[in-house]
This record gives C-alpha cells, structure tokens and sequence, in this order.
C-alpha cells in the first residue's frame, strides 16, 4: 500500500498516463490499426472523405470515451456501495440497478412503440432508479435506518423480481429478445457520443455531490454509531451516497447493458493501492475502472477476430474467478 501522501499522488499521476495509454490502444487497435498521426489528423483536418477519419470519430471515439467514463462511474459507485452496505461483496447490482434496467427495456420494446438507442438509454435510466429507490425503501428500519443486512435481502428479492418479469416478457416476445441482445450482454460498440450529452449533467451533479461528502463517507467507516457520535446524520448521509451510486450506476447501465464486476473488482485494488480513504480511493477508482474496461474493450475485439464478443462477457471472465476469491477469503476470516 501506498503511505505518504506524495507516494499516492504519484501512484495516481501514473493512473493517468495507464488510463491516457488505454483510451489511445482503444481508439487506434482493431480490425484496422491506425497510426497515431491519423487520430491527430482527423481531429484537426476531419476529412469525411477519409476512411480512416470517418471510423476514428464515428465509431472509436464515441466508444473509448463511453467505456471510459462507463469503467470510472461503476468503479465509484461499487466503492460507495460497499461503503454504504460494509460489504466487500457489494456492486451496484446489489441495488437492483442491472435488474431494473432489464425490466424496463424489455418493456419498452415488447410493449411500447420505442426502438431508437435514445429510447433505450431513457427506459433503463428509470428502471434503475424505480429498483434502486424500491431497494432503499424496502430495506429502512422502523426508525428510517438504513441495515447493510437488510440492504442485501431487499436488494436480491427485487433483482429476482424484476430478472423473472423480464424472462417472462423474453421468452412471450422472442424478436424483442434478439433485439435488445448485444445490450444486455453489455457493449459500448454502436453508441453514439449524442446519446451521453444528454446524461452528462447526471455524471456531473453525481461528481460534485461525491465530491461534498468524500470527508462523511470517511466517517461511516467508523461505524453509524461513531459517525453519530461526531454530529453527523448516518442514514441520511447513506442516502445520498445511494443517490450517488443510483444515478452514476444507472447511467452507466443505460449507456452499457449490463458490465459486470468493475464495482466489485476495481474498488478492492484501489483499496489495496491507496487505502481506504475515500480522497484517495474514489479517483484511483475513476481511473482504474476505466483503464480496466478500456483494455477489456481491446481484448474483446481480438479474442475471436474478425468477429467482437460484448465486453460484459470479458468483465465477467475477468471478474469471476475474482469474485471467487473474495468469497473465499471473507469465508475463511470468519
């Protein structure tokens, strides 16, 4: 672990340069290599008459910069969400987000007249939030406390709710299944940098909100008991990292499908890295949340060429085995 604090400054100064390195091998490698010239060119000298230009800003670009800012949301809000529960199990999926999201883009396709990407990005955002709300209210004690217990069994009777409405409405409609396939495997290929603008000032007021209670998550570590102890509201400070996670998660969900395992892999080797103050931890997250799913974007791309698998099948090879040994370990300290 990283102690003084110019040791961690460093260690997050060479995350950026692995993130910068990442952003540019996803943006030049693939089926046709680009030379990093041809970025700069068709960046200054766009020419649509270029094929090259033409596949760098409509297809590589949009796609490095979602997997980017995709990998960096669902790293942070993993890391709150672990915070929040006091489980290292903990990922966004814990809320029900993954489920709600499903759930409301099958419906929008077997049941509503909604087809574009656009409508997508919108169906899953609310089903993210109306499962992540439902989690929250369902898992308050008599007194509006927040249990990490109750939190896990309200959040794994709602993702059993909404995966089986969402396997019902699939298996009675098989064309809406082919069609929302590629998303709920989870991809950031065919998305185009229009459908994030929209989202953009979400990214942000989640930020900014992470950002004003980055000192209070420090003090939930301590324990509710002690945070109160200290002047501060535990429950209500739980609830805004919740919304915190609801909205980046979310986002994330209906800009992605469903990426797995960067909110349960990317929070335990920050912690490992830098510790577990939030200050630290919460940037390195950022940046290796989105190195991690920028590679694991490249490798998708090779693993089985000239054809791509999504990139929720590579987070989810990746993250297994990982997953496995947490399980392990946390079975073995008690």
């Amino acid at each position: 672990m990283l102690d003084s604090h110019i040791a961690k400054s460093l260690g997050l100064l060479i995350g950026v340069v692995v993130t910068w390195s990442a952003f540019l091998t996803s943006t030049l490698s693939g089926t046709t290599d680009i030379a990093w010239h041809t970025l700069w060119s068709a960046l200054h000298h766009y020419d649509p008459g270029n094929v090259a230009h033409i596949i760098l800003i409509t297809e590589r670009l949009p796609r490095a910069i979602i997997a980017a800012l995709v990998g960096a949301s669902l790293a942070i809000a993993g890391a709150l969400m672990q915070t929040i529960t006091r489980n290292p199990l903990a990922s966004p999926s814990l809320l029900g987000i993954n489920a709600g999201a499903m759930f409301f883009v099958v419906v929008a396709v077997s049941l509503l007249p909604l087809s574009a990407p656009a409508h997508y990005v919108w169906a899953a955002l609310l089903g993210a939030s109306v499962a992540a709300l439902l989690v929250i209210l369902l898992s308050r004690g008599r007194h509006g406390e927040l249990s990490p217990l109750r939190v896990v069994l309200a959040g794994v009777a709602v993702t059993a709710m909404f995966v089986a409405f969402s396997q019902g409405l699939l298996v009675i409609d098989q064309q809406s299944f082919e069609s929302v396939l590629y998303w709920l495997a989870g991809s950031v290929t065919g998305r185009e940098l229009a459908l994030v603008v929209p989202l953009l000032p979400l990214f942000g007021a989640a930020l900014l909100l992470c950002t004003l209670l980055v000192r209070h998550a420090n003090a939930l570590l301590l324990g509710d008991d002690m945070a109160t102890g200290l002047g501060l509201q535990a429950t209500t400070i739980k609830l805004l990292l919740g919304l915190v996670v609801i909205v980046l998660a979310g986002s994330s969900v209906a800009l992605s499908g469903m990426i797995g395992f960067i909110g349960l892999i990317i929070p335990h080797m920050a912690r490992g890295l830098f510790g577990i103050d939030h200050r630290w931890l919460l940037p390195a997250c950022a940046l290796l949340g989105a190195s991690l799913l920028l590679l694991a974007d490249v490798a998708s791309r090779f693993l089985i060429p000239p054809q791509e698998i999504p990139v929720g099948v590579m987070t989810a090879l990746l993250g297994t085995p990982f997953f496995i040994y947490l399980a392990r370990r946390n079975m073995a300290g008690q």
